[in-house]
């Protein structure tokens, strides 16, 4: 019994977080987000999307998909600001000087916190899936919680490692940091449009 329920937390996780991995190899990839806030945020965006689905399973609530899928405003924002932070930079020669500066600037706090909104505005598929699976035995919650924050490091190591491999952690390092604005542009876009079907 507890070994099935086991099995299929990890299924679950697994099937609604995989676009994640290439999330946090973007991440980590960034120079200016420290490796500390995008485990953290990474653990806290996770904890929100179980926290809300534990409510929602809970109390019977349904939570519109409309604007689950708005909250695809987030990635999008942050990715048009990440962009345009490019653009202004990308004619200096002092690149690591300009970086660590504006890390110091943000923050870990401001940083964990953005990371955490993009997990959350990417759960969608996680609150579909993961409300309907706590409602249907609510004594398991405390089993999927724990292996949910378990699997959640395993995904943040696996992305580390991505982005430190010898052959391939060379290119996602160079390139990750310019990558990352046009994902999460792309990632806000896809989201909305969820928003933009279920009310059109």
């Amino acid at each position: 019994m507890l070994i099935s329920t086991i099995l299929v937390a990890v299924v679950v996780f697994v099937s609604t977080n995989i676009d994640d991995i290439f999330l946090l190899s973007a991440f980590f990839a960034e120079p200016r987000l420290a490796t500390r806030s995008v485990v953290a945020g990474q653990l806290c965006g996770i904890g929100v999307l179980v926290v809300a689905s534990a409510v929602a399973a809970l109390g019977a609530i349904a939570i519109p998909d409309a604007w689950v899928a708005l909250l695809g405003l987030v990635p999008l924002g942050l990715g048009i600001r990440k962009l345009w932070s490019l653009r202004r930079s990308g004619s200096e020669d002092d690149g690591a000087e300009s970086s660590s500066l504006e890390k110091r600037i943000d923050g870990p706090r401001s940083q964990l916190f953005a990371v955490m909104a993009v997990v959350v505005a990417n759960g969608g598929d996680n609150l579909s899936v993961y409300i309907p699976l706590f409602a249907s035995d609510l004594g398991r919650i405390p089993i999927y919680v724990v292996v949910f924050a378990v699997m959640t490091a395993v995904w943040c190591a696996v992305g580390y490692a991505l982005v430190n491999n010898r052959l391939a952690g060379r290119h996602i390092r160079r390139y990750g940091h310019l990558a990352l604005p046009f994902v999460l542009i792309g990632l806000g876009l896809y989201i909305l449009s969820g928003a933009v079907e279920l009310l059109g």
